[in-house]
C-alpha cells in the first residue's frame, strides 16, 4: 500500500525536520480531537487543534491548544494585539487557510497568518497535530513546529 504524503509532510522532509505520521480511522467528518487521541492512543495533553480567528482589523490569526481545551478569546486577541478576535465561520475555512474542518494544520496554509500556540507546548516533550487531511496526523518537536510557523506561546485557553 502507497504511503500517503501531505503538503505538511513535504515541508517537514523539505526542513529536514524529524516527524512521525499517525493515521487513525475516520468517515467523510471531521471528529473531535479528543476522540482522535482515543483513536490514536495518545495523550491528549499532546495532541493539539488548530483554530482560525478573525481580528477586528481583517487580520487573521492561527491559534494551537490542546485538544481538551477550549480558546479564551479575550486571551487570544491580547496575545495579538486586537481588541477582539472571533472563530471564522466553518464555510470559509477553506478558502482561507486551503484546509478543510478537521483537517486543519499550522503549517502550509495559503499564506502563514500569525500563530499562537498554549504556553503547554513549551513543556511537552512532542506535538501533534493535523497533517492537512482528515485521518492523518503528525508528531514532532514543539519548538520545531513552533519555529518553522514563525509561533508565539501565551495563555490562550479558558481556566
Amino acid at each position: 500500500m502507497k504511503e500517503i504524503k501531505t503538503n505538511v509532510m513535504r515541508i517537514l522532509d523539505k526542513e529536514k525536520v524529524e516527524y512521525t505520521h499517525h493515521e487513525y480511522p475516520h468517515g467523510k467528518d471531521a471528529v473531535d480531537g479528543v476522540t482522535v487521541a482515543t483513536l490514536m492512543n495518545q495523550n491528549p495533553d499532546y495532541v493539539f487543534k488548530t483554530l482560525v480567528t478573525k481580528g477586528l482589523g481583517r487580520d487573521y490569526y492561527v491559534f494551537v491548544v490542546p485538544v481538551d481545551h477550549e480558546l479564551d478569546l479575550k486571551k487570544c486577541a491580547k496575545s495579538v494585539g486586537e481588541k477582539s478576535v472571533e472563530m471564522i465561520p466553518v464555510k470559509d475555512i477553506t478558502k482561507v487557510t486551503g484546509y478543510v474542518r478537521g483537517g486543519c494544520s499550522p503549517l502550509g496554509m495559503k499564506k502563514q497568518f500569525k500563530t499562537t500556540f498554549h504556553i503547554t507546548a513549551e513543556s511537552i516533550p512532542k506535538i501533534i497535530v493535523s497533517a492537512g487531511k482528515i485521518g492523518y496526523q503528525i508528531d514532532l518537536k514543539p519548538e520545531d513546529l513552533i519555529r518553522l510557523t514563525n509561533g508565539q506561546c501565551a495563555d490562550i485557553i479558558k481556566d
